[in-house]
């Protein structure tokens, strides 16, 4: 391996090995394996094609190119926080906000204070997490 062991990911080094068992069988110049291809375009995916090249003693263009077939990664996304403010009726002086975002829940429980008052809290303490 070029790189450091302890610098290469896990998954990087699983499939190093499965490479250097293939490479140490083969006989003549039989192209590598579809599966092999495929583990590495996975981990150009998160790691990127230079560095998977790299450490795996790949061909950088045709990863790159297999990558690109392969189409954009796509990750799953977190639903988006909406910020909803209610007005309490004139006169209260008593307030529970509720938030829930990708971060986590929040409950704020507010006695004595204006409604933007809370809104302004809420929002500081939500977008500084």
């Amino acid at each position: 391996m070029a790189t450091a062991e302890a610098d290469v990911p896990v998954a990087m080094r699983k499939v190093y090995r499965r490479l250097e068992r293939w490479r140490s069988k083969r006989t003549g110049r039989a192209p590598i394996p579809e599966s092999l291809w495929a583990a590495a375009v996975e981990l150009a995916k998160e790691h990127g094609v230079f560095r998977t090249a790299q450490v795996l003693h790949l061909e950088y263009g045709k990863l790159k190119r297999l990558l690109e077939a392969a189409g954009p990664a796509t990750r799953p996304v977190a639903p988006r926080t909406a910020f909803l403010e209610l007005m309490a009726p004139a006169g209260s002086s008593e307030c529970v906000i509720e938030l829930e975002g990708p971060r986590g829940k929040m409950r704020i429980q507010w006695k004595g204070a204006t409604a933007p008052d809370l809104a302004g809290l809420s929002r500081a303490l939500w977008e500084s997490a």
